[in-house]
């Protein structure tokens, strides 16, 4: 499961990976390279929840490899089209892959984790090993040959596809009917919408720095696409130990308390990124990075708790449209920046961490959710 999901979510880090190649080659403007990460966004934003919904219904288990080769194919062929309205189509299919997957995926690990922070740590885990390795796998594909060179793009979603069959087959889906096994415990809906509102925020300021980090980095310090795509992988990589290490923290301390001050520590370190000059940004990346991965699979299983009776929408609300809602904002950021300076445009994103804490007062620590049947047992 969590090598599945690193083969799916290479193709969220890859569309911002991209970004500085279409401003380079198409000479796009930062609002229209923005678009691009909104056209990943927008559909996947609208058609999440669809899928939640139909996963607290269904066992879909085969939308696994079949979400993997669809966000897989939508990348691979955004650098064949020369048309801006094809190639933001082409990133809106891929959009729906990652939408497709996240729900049952989500779901699935929770049931095979037995419901543990640490499990869910480590699934979560490979999607952002995905973000981090996106950037050294878009450089390396475009070097090849230019944004025509992108079909190449297509070969994690091929692994990925098996991966996620191989997955398949090693769990069989118990629950009458073919519907998930039945939740105990009541749907907190206020705490649920708060906690999704500060997810709101840390997807804003993370999709904002995952789209212009690159360009903002190299205007700082120089050193060409080489600097910033350093910066790009300093921010994904930090997903590698902030995930587990935040899972870790969780079963000794509590989710709320971790999740509150992994957003206090963003605050400040957003600010670093953009107000400290020189080589030090990358520091502040890097601890920009820890502060939003540590409370990334908590999200996951506090929305999975809140709302003990419809797991599969609080999965796809808290990883995925919470995250993909990030990438609305983009074209805004990009706009600003064209009219004013990168550094300006970044400067809203060291609020967004503060207020995502003040919306996190006062939350406390819902049960864990307690199922009657486990939907994926081993066989």
């Amino acid at each position: 499961m969590s090598l599945g999901h690193a083969c799916v979510d290479v193709y969220q880090g890859a569309v911002a990976a991209l970004v500085p190649y279409f401003v380079a080659e198409r000479a796009y403007s930062y609002a229209a390279a923005s678009g691009i990460v909104l056209a990943a966004s927008l559909l996947s934003s609208v058609v999440q929840p669809l899928f939640g919904a139909l996963t607290d219904r269904w066992a879909m288990p085969w939308l696994l490899p079949l979400s993997a080769l669809t966000a897989g194919s939508g990348v691979a062929l955004s650098g064949v089209f020369g048309s801006y309205p094809l190639t933001l189509a082409a990133v809106a299919v891929s959009g729906i892959g990652v939408a497709a997957y996240h729900p049952e995926a989500a779901r699935a690990a929770r049931a095979v984790a037995s419901g543990g922070n640490t499990g869910m740590g480590w699934f979560s885990l490979g999607g952002n090993v995905g973000f981090a390795l996106a950037p050294l796998l878009v450089a390396a594909v475009i070097a090849t040959g230019g944004l025509h060179a992108s079909p190449l793009l297509v070969v994690p979603a091929v692994a990925g596809a098996a991966l996620c069959a191989a997955a398949v087959n090693a769990f069989r889906v118990r629950a009458p009917v073919g519907r998930p096994a039945e939740s105990s415990g009541s749907d907190d809906w206020p705490s649920f919408l708060r906690l999704s509102g500060a997810v709101v925020c840390r997807s804003v300021v993370f999709v904002g720095l995952s789209s212009f980090v690159a360009l903002y980095v190299r205007e700082r310090v120089g050193g060409g696409d080489v600097a910033g795509t350093a910066a790009l992988c300093v921010l994904y990589a930090g997903g590698a130990a902030g995930t587990v290490l935040g899972g870790w923290l969780a079963d000794r301390y509590g989710r709320i308390a971790v999740v509150r001050r992994a957003y206090a520590l963003t605050v400040l370190a957003v600010a670093g990124v953009v107000l400290v000059p020189g080589p030090a940004v990358y520091l502040f990346v890097a601890l920009t990075s820890a502060g939003l991965y540590v409370p990334f699979s908590l999200h996951v299983t506090l929305g999975q708790d809140f709302l003990p009776g419809r797991v599969g929408t609080a999965s796809g609300v808290t990883l995925g449209l919470t995250v993909s809602v990030g990438g609305l904002a983009a074209p805004a950021l990009g706009a600003l920046a064209d009219t004013t300076s990168l550094q300006t445009a970044l400067v809203p994103l060291i609020v967004l961490p503060a207020l995502g804490g003040l919306l996190l007062r006062g939350l406390r620590e819902p049960a864990p959710v307690r199922q009657s049947a486990p939907r994926l047992p081993v066989r």
